[in-house]
């Protein structure tokens, strides 16, 4: 029988690689891995994120978790509010939502994202 517990667990899970797109890279050279532990139906992931140090502009049409693991990042929503984020903070980007993403050190991530 399948169960409806599913553990983020990432240690068997080969991540995928990525990158800001090189229109809304705003400085330095981040690098993303993603290890996605949930697809279902009806447009809702989880799992974890992971990036190096840099900034990109980021825009969010889909509703996001986030639950920081580790590392430093500061998120600034156009018009001024800026956020510093660290291990052990949680927030939510909702559609509509943009602004500027930048890590100051490697920064990992849970989150749920639902379309």
């Amino acid at each position: 029988m399948a169960s409806n517990f599913l553990a983020i667990d990432i240690d068997a899970i080969e991540p995928e690689e990525g990158a800001p797109a090189p229109d809304r890279l705003l400085t330095g050279n981040p690098k993303f891995r993603t290890w996605n532990v949930e697809e279902a139906d009806g447009g809702v992931y989880a799992g974890v994120w992971e990036a190096t140090p840099g900034m990109w502009r980021i825009e969010y049409d889909e509703w996001e978790f986030c639950h920081i693991l580790s590392g430093v990042s500061v998120i600034v929503e156009d018009g001024g509010n800026a956020w510093t984020l660290r291990a052990g903070d949680s927030f939510v980007l909702r559609p509509g939502f943009k602004g500027s993403w930048e890590v100051l050190e490697t920064t990992r991530k849970e989150y749920v994202i639902r379309l």
